[in-house]
C-alpha cells in the first residue's frame, strides 16, 4: 500500500481517534500555559509591599525561542518591578502578606517605647471650659437654670465614654446612660439637695441592674456582651455621679466648675507634664479663691477649687489614654474633666460649709 499525501489540515491521529474513542486519550491536547507549580515564586517578606504586580511568563523557558501564537499577536509588556516599602512620615510601613497580625497605633508605640497618649489639646479644653463657665453661671440662678449645661454634659459624657473604649456605634447603650441620667435629675429635682445622694445612689442601682439583664438578653458571644456590660455601667455610672452638681450647694457648683475650666486650660498650655499639673492645680486653687470671694466661701474655695482640679486632671488623662480619635477629644475630652470633678464638688463643698 503506496503512501497517499493527505489533504492539508486532515492529521492521521485525529482519524485514528474516532474510529477508537480509548485512543483519544492518547493524543489529549496538552495546556502549554503557566501554571503556579512551573514557575519559581520568590518568598514574600516584611520588606516587600502586600500587593504584587502580574509578573511575565518566562517564554524562553516553556517555548524556546518560538512565542506562541497569542503571544504573538499581543506583545507582552514587561512587568514593572514590585515597589519597596518605605516608612510613611509617621513611621509605619504598608501592610504586608506575611508577619503579626495588624495592631493597633497604641500598641505598636508600647512595643517600640512610645507612650499612647494623646492629649486632647487646647480646642477641647476652650469647650470644657465653656461648659464649666456656664455650670459655674447657672448655678447661682437657680437648679432650672442648672440642668441645661448639666443635660448637655451629661449626653457627651454618655457619647464619649463608649467611643473611648472603642464601642461604636453603640446606640443603645449611649441612650440607655443618657437616659439613665435624666432620670437621676428628675428624682433630685423631685427630692430635692438633702436627699442627693440617696437619689443618685438608688438611679445607679437601678441602672446597673437594668443593664445586666439587657446584656443577659443579648446574642453575642460571652466576652462581647462582659465587655459591652462594662462599658454601660461605666457610661451610665459617669452620667449619673454628674447629675452630684444639682446635689451640691449652689456655691460649691460655682466655685468648682470654674476651677475645672482653668485647670483643664492651664493643661493645655505648652509646657512639661510635671509642670502643667502643678500649674493646673494652682490655678484651679486660685481661681477657688477668686470664685470663693463672690460666693462667700472665701479662701475656703482654694480647698474646694484644688480638689476639682485634681478630678478634673484625672478626667483629662483618662480622656488621652490609648491614641483617642477627634471624636474622643471633643466628647470624653470635653465631659469627663466636668464629670469626675462632681464628686468632689459635693462632697468638698459640704465639708467646708459645714
Amino acid at each position: 500500500m503506496t503512501d497517499q499525501p493527505y489533504q492539508q489540515g486532515y492529521d492521521p491521529q485525529w482519524q485514528q481517534a474516532y474510529d477508537d474513542p480509548y485512543a483519544a486519550q492518547q493524543y489529549t491536547q496538552q495546556w502549554q500555559g503557566q501554571t503556579w507549580e512551573t514557575q519559581y515564586q520568590a518568598p514574600v517578606t516584611t520588606a516587600e509591599t502586600g500587593y504584587l504586580p502580574p509578573q511575565a511568563p518566562n517564554d524562553q523557558a516553556q517555548y524556546g525561542n518560538q512565542a506562541p501564537a497569542w503571544q504573538q499577536a499581543q506583545p507582552v509588556q514587561a512587568a514593572p518591578a514590585p515597589e519597596q516599602s518605605s516608612p510613611d512620615a509617621s513611621g509605619y510601613g504598608p501592610a504586608t502578606l506575611s508577619g503579626n497580625a495588624r495592631i493597633t497605633d497604641a500598641q505598636r508605640a508600647r512595643l517600640e517605647g512610645r507612650s499612647p497618649i494623646i492629649e486632647p489639646g487646647m480646642q477641647p479644653a476652650g469647650l470644657t471650659a465653656l461648659l464649666g463657665l456656664l455650670l459655674s453661671g447657672t448655678a447661682a440662678v437657680g437648679s432650672y437654670a442648672l440642668l441645661v449645661p448639666l443635660v448637655v454634659l451629661q449626653a457627651v459624657t454618655a457619647a464619649g465614654w463608649f467611643r473611648l473604649n472603642g464601642m461604636w456605634p453603640a446606640r443603645q447603650g449611649i441612650a440607655l446612660a443618657f437616659l439613665g441620667a435624666l432620670v437621676a435629675d428628675v428624682v433630685l429635682l423631685a427630692a430635692g439637695r438633702e436627699n442627693g445622694p440617696a437619689a443618685i445612689l438608688g438611679t445607679l442601682g437601678v441602672w446597673v441592674l437594668l443593664s445586666l439583664v439587657l446584656q443577659l438578653r443579648s446574642h453575642a458571644d460571652p466576652d462581647t456582651r462582659m465587655y459591652g456590660l462594662m462599658a454601660t455601667v461605666a457610661s451610665a455610672a459617669l452620667s449619673i455621679v454628674a447629675a452630684g452638681y444639682l446635689a451640691a450647694a449652689a456655691d460649691a457648683v460655682s466655685v468648682g466648675a470654674a476651677a475645672v475650666a482653668v485647670a483643664v486650660l492651664a493643661r493645655a498650655l505648652p509646657l512639661p507634664t510635671p509642670a502643667s499639673v502643678v500649674v493646673s492645680v494652682l490655678a484651679a486653687a486660685g481661681a477657688g479663691i477668686a470664685v470663693g470671694g463672690m460666693t462667700g466661701l472665701g479662701a475656703k474655695g482654694a480647698l474646694l477649687g484644688a480638689g476639682a482640679g485634681v478630678c478634673a486632671l484625672i478626667g483629662h488623662r483618662v480622656a488621652s489614654y490609648d491614641y483617642p480619635s477627634r471624636f474622643v477629644h471633643f466628647t470624653a475630652g470635653v465631659a469627663l474633666p466636668l464629670a469626675a470633678a462632681a464628686p468632689a464638688v459635693y462632697m468638698l463643698g459640704r465639708a467646708i460649709s459645714a
